[in-house]
């Protein structure tokens, strides 16, 4: 997982960068002093996403035989699905935040956004034509277009003059305004994937707050996990060896507020 290295290594960089400053700020201006005061305060967030699926297998899959009506875009007598794979693309997401302090370290966070990104199955199997056997690898991608609504409950650190650290964790209502779409593509008549439009996921993250003059920057890395399965059941080799279908995304967003 590259985004999920990149965000290891951004992490343990910026921890090392900002340990020295944070002692050194304590002789210099603190700005906004009185930022965590305040009842509310807005934003808006600017991210990377990473998104892939957890895939479970049913029981006995490997032994059920799928003809060819069941598997329209490959040509043989019978088949066999032997596994399947999920790999992971690079999205972006957009969004606003709205934040109520509860208490001292407390806050409540609201982040309407609007996430994009592509998700890739792997589908790996035996093909049987004409008594000939052959191995066949089909890639599905599926492009989502979120609309998510999560709802955090944060704590932070004390602040140390203009620096501050904090963990969240909640939940969001995720709408997926690509799921519905035909079974086939009009172009090339290929069996598409397709998934519900609503799914509920848990999150939970950290980040880093810098305080500058004129606002306060945030870095922040979030893992979001689907708690229902995703997957449209039809009667086909894409769908009849998969169990369940959930969501997992890995973000990591720079907030200005």
């Amino acid at each position: 997982m590259k985004l999920i290295r990149y965000i290891s290594i951004f992490t343990i960089a910026l921890i090392l960068l900002t340990a020295a400053p944070a002692q050194a700020q304590k002789r210099g201006v603190m700005n906004l002093p009185n930022y965590n005061h305040s009842k509310y305060h807005f934003g808006f967030i600017l991210a990377l996403n990473q998104m892939h699926f957890t895939v479970q297998m049913n029981e006995g899959f490997q032994r059920v035989t799928y003809d060819s009506l069941q598997s329209p875009d490959i040509f043989a007598d019978s088949l066999h699905l032997l596994n399947v794979e999920s790999k992971p693309t690079i999205g972006f997401t957009v969004g606003i935040v709205g934040n109520l302090k509860l208490g001292k370290y407390f806050d409540l966070r609201l982040i309407p956004s609007l996430a994009f990104g592509e998700r890739s199955l792997d589908y790996y199997m035996a093909a049987f034509d004409d008594g000939q056997l052959s191995f066949v690898q089909i890639n599905k991608s599926v492009t989502s277009a979120h609309i998510d609504i999560p709802l955090h409950v944060r704590y932070r650190s004390k602040r140390v003059h203009n620096f501050g650290a904090y963990v969240l964790g909640g939940a969001k209502y995720v709408l997926d305004l690509a799921a519905t779409r035909t079974q086939k593509k009009e172009d090339d008549n290929e069996t598409l994937v397709k998934l519900r439009k609503h799914d509920i996921a848990a999150e939970i993250g950290a980040g880093f707050e810098f305080y500058n003059a004129w606002f306060k920057l945030g870095i922040e890395v979030k893992m979001s996990y689907g708690l229902f399965n995703l997957l449209q059941d039809e009667d086909n080799i894409y769908t009849g060896g998969i169990a369940s279908l959930k969501s997992k995304v890995w973000q990591i967003s720079f907030t200005f507020e």
